[in-house]
């Protein structure tokens, strides 16, 4: 098919949609998907097509179940593209394809897919309706299960496109199940546009358009142009007994407690005193500076996409409550006794009469399969959790204290420290990871690097996302910019043992943290950071002293210098676009100019210089004129001469040639052997392609 003609009709289904919306905008079109009796109505037809089932209404009111198929259960960052007029634009973390490209192949798969189908228009907000901190949307789906989770997850309706008004400033989203073709699925964003398609999936991860697609991809895209951050964040409130609440904002990589911190229950001595923990958000977070010179966060997002499996009384209460009403769960199991969900690690009473996530008859107390799949999902509406923060629809946000980075570390990183500034702090985030676990595939105990838990979700190359990082620091005081820490709950000893209890005394720790940004208590320098004196973390009502506790921050030298390893492999990867003011930072973790050098300047530019070298000794080794010239006998002249003189004007020895020019390839062939790593690693970092 000619290109000219797919653009001509990508323009013509464009300029459709957006007459339709002029429609909508105008009042003149049927608004009722905007309200909620036809939020109610599509439920109603949701359930009398079985595409979801309603739960016991009195157990669990306005609730659903929906199930995705086999072959489509979770997010698919392998077809998850970012589609930038360059590919350096999309950095080498994300999976790149051309814009005009990517647009003629969604078109071949999604031409026609509508065709029969009911459309619907979703008109959100990311963020409270009207905020100066809020971005809206608009998403073109086929499936209902869309609109209803998109109705939990975001703002939407009228009062969004009355806010737009006429203004151009909106993220275009459209989606289309198609045939569900694991082949043919492709999330994929266009930064530059503003856009966003997504095809052949109907799994929330990957469908409801405003989540991880615009809150974090476009959105980090969008901050950094007009200079704020769109971060992979939860946002919590610590009440301390006083009253005053401070806010921190934390990253974490999956499996590291991410959302039960954001929902954290004090330890029961810290409630008698009157500590409160209040949830903002989950998720994300959107961060921008106020008129009095600090950072603010919004929670872009109206509603939690947790994961079921684990969720429990124990685990996370305030989760489970958030689910008890107005949810809609995806692929868990089906009680069938009393018409309400179960999934593992709920309780440890599985239903034997009951329907597994793919339809089947399941007996929970004999089977061997299990009910929920392990990455099934809960929408639930924020204001159910019973920790949400008064603060939640703030539209100018609320001001951070603190910024923390986690990750689950057996043996390397303490307890908590902090970082030494800004950049330093930058630097923390920029080489956090995770040790796989016997829950992953592959090797157990491998650093996979996760830098601000952003890999997935930078919308853009992640060299310049740091440098946005900081530079953002360089526009705040000192005495106003949050300071930066990071945690460790995994700590292990030598049998494995965790060290520390987690969960709800966390919050000791984040007591801590807060202290230290009021300048409340003092820390001992290393080389890594600031780390806590034990005397100054509350240990009250645990069995643990001052001296297990020292066991949990002590460093170890030589475990770092060998963790700079992973660090150089991982900067590598970024060339020129690696920031400067990292470079900084390695001096900050105590190196000295040799050691920044040795470290982590010579690591970075080695496979350029073995490149250079190899080159450079090729063009010595095969030149023929300048050897010529300066050699005054035949005993001085190099060994390409000597191929020429088996070549005369009457007579050439070619089977002698021939064999000279075999042998004279050898020192060079063993030369590239030895350092074809570096050769090829240098010419990919120099970012010539073949």
């Amino acid at each position: 098919m000619d290109f000219n003609i797919i653009e001509e009709k990508m323009k013509k289904t464009i300029s459709v949609f957006e007459e339709n919306l002029a429609e909508v905008r105008a009042g003149r079109a049927n608004p009722n998907i905007l309200n909620k009796v036809t939020i109610d109505a599509l439920k109603k037809e949701a359930v009398e097509t079985g595409e979801m089932i309603k739960l016991n209404d009195e157990l669990l009111p306005d609730c659903y179940l929906h199930r995705t198929a086999e072959n489509d259960v979770a997010r698919v960052e392998d077809r998850t593209l970012i589609c930038t007029t360059k590919e350096e634009d999309a950095g080498p973390t994300n999976h790149w394809m051309a814009p005009d490209k990517c647009y003629k192949m969604l078109y071949d798969i999604a031409a026609g897919s509508y065709e029969g189908r009911t459309m619907y228009i979703i008109p959100y907000s990311m963020g409270p309706v009207g905020s100066p901190m809020s971005k809206i949307g608009i998403e073109i789906t086929d499936s209902i299960y869309v609109v209803l989770n998109m109705n939990i997850m975001t703002r939407i309706g009228k009062k969004v496109l009355d806010t737009l008004g006429d203004s151009n400033d909106w993220v275009r989203g459209m989606h289309c199940k198609c045939d569900v073709d694991p082949e043919k699925r492709w999330i994929c964003q266009f930064p530059e546009d503003n856009t966003i398609i997504s095809v052949n999936s109907a799994y929330g991860g990957n469908v409801l358009l405003g989540k991880k697609c615009f809150a974090l991809r476009i959105a980090s895209y969008l901050g950094k142009n007009e200079g704020w951050q769109a971060e992979h964040m939860l946002i919590l409130g610590l009440q301390k007994p006083n009253g005053e609440i401070k806010y921190i904002c934390a990253a974490f990589p999956s499996a590291c407690g991410k959302t039960n911190l954001a929902m954290l229950i004090p330890p029961e001595g810290y409630q008698r005193k009157g500590y409160k923990v209040w949830c903002v958000g989950d998720d994300i977070s959107w961060i921008k500076k106020g008129e009095d010179g600090r950072l603010y966060a919004i929670n872009p997002e109206n509603g939690f996409f947790g994961v079921a499996p684990g969720t429990n009384e124990k685990s996370n209460p305030n989760a489970l409550a958030s689910t008890k009403k107005g949810t809609i769960f995806t692929n868990v199991a089906l009680n069938l006794d009393n018409n309400t969900v179960w999934w593992e690690g709920l309780d440890k009473n599985p239903p034997a009469n009951a329907i597994d996530w793919k339809g089947n008859p399941w007996n929970g107390q004999t089977s061997t399969e299990k009910g929920a799949h392990p990455n099934s999902r809960f929408t639930a509406p924020a204001v159910n959790c019973p920790c949400i923060s008064s603060e939640f629809e703030n539209p100018n946000g609320v001001p951070i204290s603190a910024f923390v980075f986690g990750g689950r570390r057996a043996k390397l990183t303490p307890l908590v420290y902090q970082s030494k500034s800004w950049n330093h702090g930058v630097f923390v985030g920029s080489i956090m990871g995770s040790e796989t676990t016997a829950a992953a595939t592959g090797q157990v105990g491998v650093v996979r690097r996760d830098p601000m838990a952003m890999l997935p979700f930078c919308g853009y190359n992640m060299g310049d996302y740091w440098k946005h990082w900081i530079e953002i620091g360089e526009t705040l005081d000192e005495d106003k910019a949050p300071k930066i820490f990071n945690v460790n709950w995994f700590r292990k000893d030598d049998e494995g043992n965790f060290l520390w209890p987690g969960f709800g005394d966390n919050l000791r720790v984040l007591d801590w943290i807060i202290d230290r940004c009021e300048g409340k208590v003092d820390a001992q320098e290393t080389a890594i950071g600031y780390l806590p004196y034990a005397k100054d973390i509350n240990l009250d009502g645990l069995d643990m002293t001052e001296a297990d506790l020292e066991k949990i921050l002590d460093v170890d030298k030589e475990a770092w210098k060998e963790e700079l390893k992973g660090v150089d492999e991982l900067y590598a990867k970024f060339g020129d676009k690696l920031p400067k003011e990292l470079e900084d930072a390695a001096r900050i973790d105590g190196l000295g100019e040799f050691g920044i050098f040795w470290k982590i300047m010579l690591p970075l530019v080695k496979p350029t210089m073995i490149t250079m070298l190899l080159l450079g000794i090729n063009n010595c080794w095969n030149d023929l004129l300048w050897p010529l010239i300066v050699a005054n006998a035949s005993t001085m002249r190099t060994l390409s001469n000597g191929l020429a003189i088996f070549i005369g004007d009457r007579t050439s020895e070619y089977s002698l040639a021939f064999t000279a020019a075999a042998v004279s390839m050898l020192p060079m062939l063993v030369l590239y052997i030895f350092g074809q790593k570096y050769f090829v690693a240098g010419q990919v970092s120099s970012g010539i392609k073949g």
